[in-house]
């Protein structure tokens, strides 16, 4: 029996007052559809089948290099963290995983997955760390891991990217994402290419490690903690990687993580062409790599993605299918509010992604009609597809309205009383 955190009875106590409103909106909508020829049901099946992860250390309190002001009832272990997790999944029914971040989140493999599975959750892709130095670590990462110019700290690193996969094996994880933050903040401080060639030896070793129906993800980061060079900067360098492990080595494509103005969809659409693209970190920035929340700033941007895996989906590509997670920030927000409008805003893109006219776009496309190419992705965008969220949700057992019907569950007060108040002063993230 599942176990869950908010009494079914208030979800449905809450769907019960939208009801009528939300039958409403979805009739006419289905109506609007109709008359160009698109089945409202058969959209609202594709999104109520469409998840995404959530991380872990998302439903955590963030912070900047300046300061953290921790908010009520932080989680205080991984525990904790899944029991939060479940209530995103439990009020939207988009997130049934979870991805964990390791040490962050280390604990027996049997109590994690008794733990998730009394939630109704699973695991998603394992996250690595050697960003940073783990108590009694040791060799420190302050000058690299993976990359570093000694051999003893790249072992130590491989090694515990092995106990991810080994940890993620145990839970029935099926991916290992890593990241690193090598690089140099001064030229000169290290050779470049001996640099990369360290870190692709490295990577060879965990490489070597996956199961065989395992994926390996290689993210990349234009730039912080390393601000003059970074080892795996772009996507061509993660490209470059996965063409040089094998065919189980992918590119994780960050929306944060890139230079500003950079073109992303075009970037997906190229690891989608050469079978290269692994899957996402859903989240929204204005500066650089800020982690806000997902289609908060640029959401017309998360549309045009998602219209490059649309039309992946819609052409059949060989092996298509990314993973896609959730990688935020939230220091001024309640992080469980704030994963459940992302994942809402993730799924929006995708249904209207769904009602791009694939015929009339290749038809403007072909006849070189750049105005009515670009106004049929606006048309898409800008259809009000909440009608079709909000049923998806209803009839998987999720809430029509899940921020309303979070904050009228007082779950939030409720963990607060449970758990210690965190004081504040720290930098940092989570």
């Amino acid at each position: 029996m599942t176990d869950l955190k908010i009494a079914g009875d208030v979800i449905a106590a809450h769907n019960d007052r939208h009801a009528a409103d939300q039958a409403a909106d979805y009739a006419a909508l289905g109506e609007k559809l109709a008359r160009s020829g698109t089945d409202i049901g058969a959209i609202t099946k594709k999104v109520s089948e469409f998840y995404v992860a959530v991380p872990s250390w998302g439903v955590g309190t963030g912070g900047t290099r300046f300061a953290r002001f921790p908010g009520p009832g932080e989680p205080r272990h991984i525990f904790d963290k899944l029991d939060d997790c479940s209530v995103i999944q439990q009020l939207t029914r988009a997130t049934p995983t979870v991805s964990l971040h390791i040490p962050w989140d280390k604990a027996d493999p049997g109590e994690l997955k008794a733990k998730a599975a009394a939630l109704g959750l699973g695991f998603d892709a394992m996250n690595s760390n050697t960003f940073s130095d783990a108590p009694d670590q040791l060799h420190s990462y302050k000058f690299g891991s993976l990359s570093h110019g000694d051999a003893a700290t790249r072992a130590q690193a491989v090694e515990h990217n092995i106990e991810c996969i080994e940890i993620g094996a145990a839970l029935g994880s099926k991916a290992l994402t890593v990241w690193i933050g090598d690089g140099s903040n001064f030229p000169g401080q290290t050779n470049f290419t001996r640099q990369f060639e360290r870190y692709l030896d490295a990577m060879r070793d965990i490489y070597k490690a996956l199961p065989d129906d395992w994926r390996l993800f290689s993210e990349h980061k234009m730039y912080e903690p390393a601000f003059y060079s970074t080892v795996v900067q772009d996507w061509g360098t993660s490209y470059m990687i996965a063409q040089t492990l094998g065919e189980k080595a992918f590119c994780l494509v960050d929306l944060g993580h890139h230079a500003p103005n950079t073109n992303i969809e075009m970037i997906v659409a190229r690891l989608i062409q050469f079978g290269k693209l692994g899957g996402f970190h859903f989240n929204d920035s204005k500066y650089g790599d800020d982690d806000l929340d997902a289609g908060s700033v640029e959401p017309y941007r998360l549309f045009l993605v998602f219209n490059e895996l649309v039309d992946a989906e819609h052409r059949g590509v060989k092996g298509f299918h990314p993973a896609h997670m959730i990688d935020q920030s939230h220091n001024v927000t309640d992080p469980i509010e704030s994963l459940i409008s992302s994942a809402n805003e993730i799924r929006r893109a995708y249904a209207q992604a769904l009602l791009v006219d694939r015929a009339g776009l290749e038809g403007f496309q072909a006849g070189n009609d750049a105005l009515m190419a670009s106004d049929t992705l606006k048309r898409a965008y800008r259809t009000d597809v909440e009608p079709i969220l909000a049923e998806a949700r209803r009839r998987t057992g999720g809430a029509i309205d899940p921020v309303a019907a979070y904050r009228s569950s007082g779950y939030r007060a409720r963990v607060a009383a449970q758990r210690p108040a965190v004081k504040g002063g720290s930098g940092g993230i989570v």
